[in-house]
């Protein structure tokens, strides 16, 4: 296989080589993320390497790639509908954007069920 520039490589041959040679494949998807941490502004570069180590534990623990899939969905969507997640940041902008931003956003009352236990006995 050529070494193209992982931005010019469509779905099609990354699948193939997927197909047929999962190690060269790995190298790929690991260059790829690579270009794409360092091509991003250095301050924002630790993060992102953060980000992606969570992806990459949530892709091993999981036990197949269709679970893997599943898990780093929930954690995106944490991410956008989760505590100080980009749903608030949105509703802290609309608010500073209509003139609220000493509004604090109304906060979600926490609830769960108490469950007793009976001590065992040492």
């Amino acid at each position: 296989m050529d070494n193209k520039n992982t931005a010019e490589i469509d779905f099609d041959t990354w699948a193939e080589v997927a197909r047929t040679d999962p190690a060269a494949f790995e190298a790929m998807r690991l260059k790829a993320i690579e270009d794409v941490i360092e091509s991003a502004p250095e301050h924002n570069r630790e993060r992102l390497r953060r980000l992606q180590w969570r992806i990459d534990q949530e892709r091993r623990l999981a036990r197949t790639p269709i679970a893997a899939c599943m898990r780093i969905s929930r954690m995106m969507w944490r991410a956008v509908l989760g505590p100080n997640g980009l749903n608030e940041r949105f509703g802290e902008l609309q608010r500073m954007f209509h003139g609220q931003a000493d509004a604090a956003p109304a906060e979600p009352q926490p609830c769960a069920d108490v469950l007793l236990f009976a001590r065992a006995n040492d």
